[in-house]
């Protein structure tokens, strides 16, 4: 007999080297473990969720509601309570049969629980169908909850989703028949990569459980993405000023000047050349600049968004003019830089400075009066933490904003990536989206804080105006044609509220278009995709429902339309120009070098 033999199901030779080299790793695997949580960084604890005030709140309100309405409350209990003995009856009596299967009813379609066996397996239907009996009493306990602020309702209700998604039993892997298949499939060789994954990550992070999107291994800034040519032609300490070569022999005089988000960075509108943004628009005959943020340390605490006008927006606009001869640019600013190129147009406009010939705003709120999805994120417990945590660290950590962002979208973007890479040890995909998206940047202590109170929590730009540089900025100062691009589904700047905000500006020309999809993939929408189209209606008088009620549909990509518009604001044509010139020497090849510098915790 051979050491591979094997009798009445005895472990092989073969098996128990596998068995015993996969212990070794895991005795490995734990040491780094240990090691990367012994010493991980840390974040104020009041980011981690509401302070008890708030579920003291509820629990009051709720006793309240008890004593008020008992019968209310008493016909939901037994509700509850029906519910699960039902299900627990309907359970044995299908175990009583003597056969291996579930209730008739498989329950509600979930995406969570694609698997068959959630449906056939009296074990994973029985703890599906009561994961989803709770879930609705919770939900239903929220709803009756009458006697707190509209407010601390909302965050009572956000908290607790966040509560009931955490606990769905795919999150476990005793309770995820997929990890538990894949498991047996591989002899345990999924659960060692998946705590592979799992230390790599928080060994990335200095500790910090952020989940890896993408494989950042398939890609290269500048060789597979972030790909059309270009030279950076300035740089100081905010940004690097990137222009791009001219596709066509001619191009526009008055050359175009773009400003992306400096939570993110710009390569988004260059992922590749299919869906580049950036690309597009030098096809359109249009001379490029766009600016590259610097990723802040701690080193950049005392910058604030006065400086990210001057030393960015001004100083990129007064280079562009001096490369190209012009007395003016055409603005784009998307997201947060969208919010500060209106800090910027109401500067220049109390300054009598004409430099701006236009504006178009990518997804861009200037009125904060309505904070929708981020309501819970925005009240004084939590922003009183993030100002903690940027005076010990002098910046707002890019981990933190990428855990809000992604915790709208739990299931998406936290547990189904997690369950993948942890429990079934898989690698992320080689998706350039995601891996943009978890290529994130800090911010600036100063300007992370102004940004949340002035705007976000006290919205002065909106009302009344905010202080900076020694004016008062205010909306109605913008008077330039504009053109407002906003996303139907986005959830990070809800269009009704992007609407609300080109509603309060001065300008007599507004265009506004409203695209279907959300926050990136409406903005990314090549016309070659033919993917999502888009609403437009003149009449900005109107209240948003009304407005999108009247409104024009078209089928397709925003981008034509918003071409012509340029088109039309671009000026006469002229011989196209070479990047820099004898007094913009070429720093270096596009995107840049600061592009390149990773956020650390």
């Amino acid at each position: 007999m051979t050491t591979n033999d094997t009798t009445d199901g005895a472990v092989t030779g073969e098996n128990l080297d596998k068995l015993n080299t996969n212990l070794r790793k895991v005795e490995e695997l734990t040491q780094r473990l240990t090691q990367v949580l012994t010493h991980r960084s840390t974040h104020n604890a009041a980011l981690d969720g509401p302070n008890q005030e708030l579920f003291q709140k509820a629990a009051t309100a709720y006793w309240s509601e008890a004593f008020r309405d008992p019968a209310k409350v008493l016909e939901h209990q037994l509700q509850f309570w029906s519910k699960s003995v039902t299900h627990f009856v309907e359970a044995q009596q299908a175990l009583a049969q003597g056969k291996l299967q579930a209730p008739a009813d498989p329950g509600p379609k979930d995406r969570r629980f694609a698997n068959p066996l959630w449906d056939t397996h009296p074990y994973f239907n029985y703890v599906k169908q009561q994961y989803l009996i709770n879930a609705d009493a919770i939900a239903q306990a929220v709803e009756d909850v009458s006697e707190l602020a509209p407010v601390e309702k909302q965050r009572l209700a956000y908290f607790s989703r966040q509560i009931v998604d955490m606990m769905a039993p795919t999150n476990f892997l005793a309770t995820n028949p997929d990890a538990l298949e894949k498991a047996v499939a591989t002899e345990g060789q999924s659960l060692i990569d998946g705590l592979e994954n799992l230390i790599s990550d928080l060994e990335a992070n200095n500790g910090e459980l952020v989940v890896k999107l993408a494989d950042d291994k398939a890609f290269e800034l500048g060789g597979n993405i972030a790909t059309t040519p270009g030279k950076v032609i300035y740089r100081n300490r905010m940004m690097e000023l990137i222009q791009y070569t001219p596709t066509t022999e001619k191009v526009h005089k008055t050359p175009v000047v773009l400003f992306p988000p400096w939570i993110n960075k710009f390569y988004i509108l260059d992922l590749k050349q299919q869906n580049s943004l950036v690309k597009w628009v030098l096809d359109q005959g249009h001379t490029l600049f766009v600016v590259s943020w610097v990723n802040p340390d701690a080193a950049y605490a005392d910058v604030g968004l006065e400086h990210y006008v001057e030393e960015g927006y001004i100083a990129a606009i007064r280079e562009a003019k001096a490369i190209t001869g012009q007395t003016q640019v055409n603005a784009i600013g998307y997201c947060i830089a969208g919010t500060t190129l209106s800090l910027t147009l109401s500067l220049l406009k109390q300054r009598k400075d004409k430099s701006i010939k236009s504006a178009t705003f990518f997804t861009a709120l200037t009125d904060f009066g309505d904070q929708g999805e981020f309501t819970p994120f925005l009240t004084d417990d939590f922003i009183d933490g993030i100002e903690a945590e940027c005076a010990d660290k002098g910046i707002l950590p890019s981990v933190i904003m990428a855990r809000t962002f992604t915790f709208l979208r739990s299931n998406d973007l936290v547990y189904t990536p997690a369950i993948k890479s942890y429990m079934m040890g898989e690698t992320p995909p080689a998706f350039d989206l995601l891996y943009w998206n978890g290529d994130g940047a800090n911010l600036p202590e100063k300007m992370a804080m102004q940004y949340l109170r002035g705007l976000c929590q006290r919205n002065e730009l909106a009302e009344g105006g905010f202080d900076l540089l020694g004016h008062t900025l205010k909306l109605s100062d913008i008077d330039v044609p504009l053109c407002a691009i906003a996303c139907e589904t986005d959830h990070i700047a809800p269009w009704k509220d992007s609407y609300r905000g080109i509603q309060h500006m001065g300008s007599k020309d507004k265009t506004f278009i409203m695209t279907q999809s959300g926050h990136i993939a409406g903005i990314v929408n090549p016309p070659t995709k033919n993917k999502y189209g888009h609403y437009t209606n003149p009449d900005l008088t109107l209240d948003h429902v009304d407005w999108q009620a009247s409104a024009d549909f078209t089928e397709g990509s925003w981008w034509p339309r918003w071409g012509a518009w340029l088109k039309k604001r671009g000026g006469a044509m002229v011989k196209a120009r070479a990047p820099g010139d004898s007094s913009h020497p070429v720093l270096g090849d596009a995107p840049g070098t600061y592009v390149t510098v990773k956020a650390r915790p």
